[in-house]
């Protein structure tokens, strides 16, 4: 069988009806079958009212609302011919051997030759699920575990048997990279396969050390959470986040089928404050509440946490643990070496974690990065179990544990003094099972700064920004400041970089970066600083700056390629705006988000918004149809939940492309930027726009008033609407005139500053600053 074009999903469960949500995100139609309910005039009720509830999930498990209507409803007694033009069919129904048995026998008789059958099981193994069918369906089956919510969480983990076939396996494997956007790791055949074998482990680590050591859990959190890289929610609060009653349920499943003498047997306990949680509805952020909680009695939302030993609740308090500090400073062998409370936990849950995941290579995977991929793509881990031990030192971490008189892992053993990964020649290796080092491997046509930087120097560097070789004469510029928040330098490096594509080293240039976040915006801070001591001069020279710097680079004679990921807002956004083509990544966030520290795009989004409203070929008539679209997309600070509704915003382009998987979005934007070579690129040409100027903003500042009058609007929210509509309505131009980009800059850079010399907006920074939020004055 070919390429997987239809996909069929059994089971509308949580699960099943968010990798039915998935699929659908990929643009591929999708059949949704569940039983028929008992009792209902609708027998397709449970696939239809799990699609209703898709549409209204948050987060939400579609990246648009219009695409639910790829998903077709039915039931598994009706519509089972529905299957046989379905190439793979993915399972999700209850985790019962006999219940999922059937369910195949069914399918069996209905499937078309070729297509694939996977479960989405992680308690069952493979060699029981497929005892007594017939070996045809054998071959055809595999295990392809997502973790929850399928949207969100990159790991897929893949689980062949012995007579599954090969193609069976790349053909699933290639799809849920390419178009799924998945890390896909290959596991064994074993209890929980790797990430919650290892991070239930984890947890039942973490939670028996913080109870005898008597810690809050505010302080194991603060401990198990950012000082090693694992999530900032910490242990507790990510039981909270998932759900506390589903641990129960992995650790049936493990410790039914686990090997005697695991460790994980040792280590797990039956608690009775979980038990007693559970039952009265304490099941963490989807209950009534968890380990942490918010209470609202009287009227007062007051955050409380539990007390492990009695299981009452009690205002929350900050953890202070001089370890936490010391982990800061030092990193986390610094952490493991303190004395207090909290070196000792975090030793205590570290050593068994560590050292468990050690135990079980190569019982669970051949690669020890298949392991640390795992756990973070899995478990949100920044470092895997094996690369957390080489920034530790295996060797102090080996000596430590037999120093305690408890036993060394023979991988740990076998690395000596050594580590677990090197860099030879550019190359980055991992220790091998069987000794001695070799590559890890990187999925064909994945590109990465991160193996670049291993094999290269930069082109040129500064403190804000990086520009780098991406091969075939394209430049990379990659920003590299506190979560990318542009500032000088940043605008120096681009110019740097616009004059570095000369056509004959570089002909293109890809802007990129691999943190978390793309772009957060301009550095407010700087902002505030010069507003403070009246540097009202510099202000306003950066403001030209910025609009002068996007200008040259949307002018260019070379194409401007954008690959975002993540928070594209403020700057970040207008920086995009300003690119030739945009390859972004399916988790995109876009937004023009000024007007929440009280000022305006100032570095040409009004105007590059605007003229894409101006010029869509689906608006009504007239000069004031775009115009309010800008206007409500710029004032209410709307983010796009994702690339596909960044289109319909159009903060991207219906040409801008959209990649699935993070590690492939550099390959795909320099392919996107050699494209436009090849295709003997052209700068755009200058576009001049009718707006209505007076009476159009007459009409914007009514609309306002209402919003004020109800109370959706704060007294500063007018002010500074009342700026932006004098900007995107053209100043005082009329209808019959014609208004050039020039002249929206020039009233954009007005409009910033006089905004930023008023004290709420100011207000509004210095809030934002110091506590993240938007100040509603």
């Amino acid at each position: 069988m070919g390429a997987i074009e239809r996909v069929g999903v059994l089971g509308a469960g949580v699960m099943g009806a968010g990798i039915a949500a998935h699929v659908a995100n990929a643009g591929l139609p999708v059949v949704l079958l569940d039983i028929v309910p008992e009792g209902v005039a609708d027998r397709n009720a449970l696939a239809a009212g799990a699609i209703e509830k898709l549409k209204k999930a948050k987060p939400a498990p579609l990246m648009s609302a219009s695409f639910a209507r790829r998903i077709t409803p039915g039931n598994l007694e009706d519509h089972l011919g529905l299957l046989a033009d379905c190439d793979w069919i993915v399972e999700a129904v209850v985790e019962r051997v006999d219940v999922k048995q059937k369910v195949y026998r069914a399918v069996e008789g209905v499937r078309k030759p070729g297509s694939i059958v996977s479960t989405n099981t992680s308690t069952i193994p493979l060699g029981k699920l497929v005892e007594g069918l017939p070996a045809s369906f054998a071959a055809d089956f595999l295990v392809t575990h997502f973790f929850n919510p399928p949207r969100y969480m990159r790991l897929l983990e893949l689980v062949a048997g012995p007579a599954t076939r090969p193609a069976a396996v790349e053909t699933v494997r290639a799809f849920c990279d390419r178009r799924l956007g998945k890390s896909v790791v290959e596991c064994k055949d074993t209890p929980g396969f790797i990430a919650n074998r290892i991070g239930t482990f984890w947890i039942e680590a973490a939670t028996r050390e913080a109870i005898a050591l008597g810690l809050t859990v505010e302080e194991a959190d603060a401990v198990a959470g950012r000082p090693l890289g694992f999530p900032k929610t910490g242990v507790f609060g990510l039981m909270d986040l998932v759900g506390i009653d589903l641990g129960p349920h992995i650790a049936a499943s493990l410790l039914a089928t686990l090997p005697e003498g695991d460790a994980y047997r040792e280590i797990h306990e039956d608690r009775e404050l979980v038990r007693r949680m559970i039952a009265a509805g304490l099941t963490g952020r989807k209950g009534k509440g968890g380990f942490y909680r918010l209470d609202s009695t009287g009227g007062k939302k007051t955050k409380l946490a539990i007390d492990l030993a009695s299981g009452e609740y009690r205002p929350q308090r900050e953890a202070r643990l001089e370890s936490v500090a010391a982990a800061k400073r030092g990193g986390p062998r610094a952490l493991l070496e303190h004395p207090d409370q909290g070196g000792r936990f975090a030793w205590g849950m570290l050593s068994r974690t560590l050292a468990y995941a050690a135990s079980l290579v190569p019982a669970i995977a051949d690669e020890i990065a298949a392991v640390d991929e795992a756990m973070r793509a899995g478990y949100s881990w920044e470092q895997g179990p094996f690369e957390l031990l080489d920034r530790i030192g295996p060797a102090w971490f080996a000596g430590r544990l037999a120093a305690e008189g408890r036993p060394v892992p023979a991988l740990l053993e076998a690395v000596g003094e050594g580590t677990f990964y090197r860099v030879e020649e550019g190359r980055r290796l991992q220790l091998a099972v069987g000794g001695g080092y070799r590559d890890v491997p990187l999925p064909d046509g994945v590109l990465r700064l991160a193996e670049l930087r291993l094999a290269q120097q930069p082109v040129a560097r500064n403190a804000s920004a990086s520009l780098w070789d991406l091969g075939d004469g394209v430049l990379g510029l990659e920003f590299h400041t506190k979560m990318n928040a542009l500032d000088e330098g940043v605008l120096r490096q681009l110019t740097k970089a616009l004059g570095s594509v000369d056509g004959e080293r570089f002909r293109a240039l890809v802007i990129y970066n691999e943190a978390t976040n793309f772009s957060v915006g301009a550095n407010i801070g700087i902002a505030l600083f010069a507003a403070n001591v009246g540097l009202w001069p510099e202000i306003e020279a950066t403001i030209a700056a910025g609009q002068e710097t996007f200008r040259a680079m949307k002018y260019a004679p070379f194409p401007v390629v954008g690959a975002p990921s993540g928070m594209a807002l403020g700057g970040g956004c207008e920086i995009l705006l300003h690119c030739d083509a945009v390859q972004a990544h399916a988790e995109t966030y876009m937004g023009l988000v000024e007007a929440g520290v009280g000022v305006v795009p100032g570095w040409g989004g009004c105007k590059e918004l605007l003229t894409r409203w101006q010029t869509n070929p689906k608006r009504p008539g007239g000069p004031m149809p775009g115009v309010a679209q800008a206007f409500e997309t710029i004032s209410t600070a709307k983010v796009s939940t994702s690339a596909e509704e960044a289109k319909e915003l159009l903060f991207l382009r219906p040409g801008d492309g959209v990649t699935m998987n993070r590690d492939r979005l550099l390959a795909d934007a320099k392919a996107r930027a050699l494209e436009l070579v090849a295709a003997g690129y052209r700068p755009p040409e200058p576009v001049e726009l009718a707006l209505p100027g007076p009476s159009g903003r007459a009409a914007l500042d009514m609309a306002v008033a209402g919003f004020r009058a109800s109370g959706a609007a704060t007294p500063h929210d007018v002010v500074v609407a009342g700026a932006l509509a004098r900007v995107l309505t053209g100043g005082d131009t009329d209808p019959t005139e014609s208004v050039r980009e020039e002249e929206l800059s020039r009233l954009e850079r007005e409009a910033f500053l006089a905004l930023v010399r008023t004290p709420a907006t100011l207000a509004r920074i210095e809030h934002m600053l110091e506590t993240g939020k938007p100040l509603r004055n």
